[in-house]
């Protein structure tokens, strides 16, 4: 039956939305805990005539992510934590490329090999460019498992809009997690548009130029202009891909800032601070890149302060400060190390808050 729903797993459904956004390879390598992810398509992959590889390790799978891009494929990989940081190098060199691929990052403790449990500490590596050099990826954080259905369609769209490589950041917990989903309705692969700088050969229909996919460029002048165009590109998708939503946040004097599943656990914590009284709502960033600035923008004139819940310590809460830019007090409460926040400490941080805007403003005064 169209538009049923079905009773899946994250890790399973990022895989499933894939297939059906015309993926047509998948190189990977396992580790726990998006584990699940790479083995539903090395079985599915195959019989919908895409190509599927587990490549000898996390360097060697990017590359042949770049070699899939480059031909013009709708390509993803997936991985956890300590494997994105092997992937690192060659995600930048897509980058320098302008080549358009589907990064899928199921976030589990750190630093090093840390532990398998849930965590949000690789938001400064997604946001502050993925690799060396100058650049940035879309960065796209789910909070439920329909997201992680509805987000992988929209990271291959804005890949090839852009002709960047998207990164869908999830965690341990949303990978794990189970709840009915709409899945997608699979995608005519006629209807994606041809892609006239790949490496399709002369001989392919129309093409009368040879195309050359390449990162390095040795005259300054060059890469100078190549960066600059690139940041041309990025000021569109900042004016145009901000992307959060808000809750109770038309009369919020405490503003909540959280993203990813931690923004389902401070949504409770939001509706228990209401319950006493606490004026309190919640922004959550969809793209952690470009940042929704223009959200936070729209909650200053009503809001006292701010609060960035996360489950690391402390990283978000940087962009949220450069977007308050000083005009009212952020503060921070996280978890890490796998521990996972609950609502009733999200209410207490926000009666603390208040507490201490209220008592700053009585000396003020």
């Amino acid at each position: 039956m169209p538009n049923e729903k079905v009773l899946m797993k994250g890790n399973e459904v990022l895989a499933e939305a894939a297939l059906r956004s015309g993926c047509t390879c998948f190189f990977g390598y396992p580790i726990t805990p998006q584990t699940e992810l790479a083995a539903y398509m090395a079985k599915r992959m195959p019989k919908e005539g895409g190509a599927y590889l587990q490549a000898e390790s996390e360097v060697a799978a990017i590359n042949m992510v770049y070699g899939a891009a480059a031909a013009g494929a709708r390509v993803m990989t997936s991985s956890s934590s300590p494997g994105i940081s092997l992937k690192t190098e060659g995600i930048s060199y897509l980058v320098g490329a302008d080549l358009p691929a589907v990064i899928i990052n199921v976030m589990r403790g750190g630093p090093g090999l840390g532990g398998i449990q849930p965590s949000q500490a690789d938001y400064w590596q997604a946001t502050r460019a993925l690799g060396h050099g100058d650049g940035h990826l879309i960065v796209l954080a789910p909070a439920t498992v329909q997201e992680m259905a509805d987000m992988v369609a929209t990271a291959f769209a804005l890949g090839d809009t852009y002709r960047t490589p998207v990164m869908v950041l999830a965690d341990g917990m949303l990978g794990q997690m189970m709840e009915p989903v709409t899945l997608p309705e699979p995608l005519d692969l006629a209807s994606i548009e041809d892609k006239p700088w790949a490496l399709t050969g002369t001989g392919a229909p129309g093409r009368t130029t040879r195309n050359i996919a390449n990162s390095l460029d040795l005259v300054a002048g060059n890469l100078e202009r190549r960066n600059d165009e690139r940041f041309e590109r990025y000021e569109q998708i900042k004016a145009k891909e901000q992307r959060a939503e808000t809750y109770l946040i038309d009369d919020a004097e405490y503003v909540v800032v959280a993203f990813g599943a931690c923004a389902r656990i401070a949504r409770s914590g939001v509706e228990r601070a209401r319950a006493v009284g606490i004026k309190a709502g919640l922004i959550r960033p969809i793209t952690l890149w470009p940042f929704p600035t223009t959200t936070i923008e729209a909650a200053l004139p009503g809001a006292r302060a701010f609060l960035s819940v996360e489950m690391n310590k402390g990283q978000m809460v940087d962009d949220v400060r450069l977007a308050v830019n000083g005009r009212a007090p952020v503060e921070f409460y996280g978890r890490t190390g796998g521990v996972i926040p609950t609502p009733a400490e999200v209410a207490t941080a926000l009666a603390d808050l208040q507490q201490t805007v209220t008592a700053a403003g009585t000396k003020e005064a």
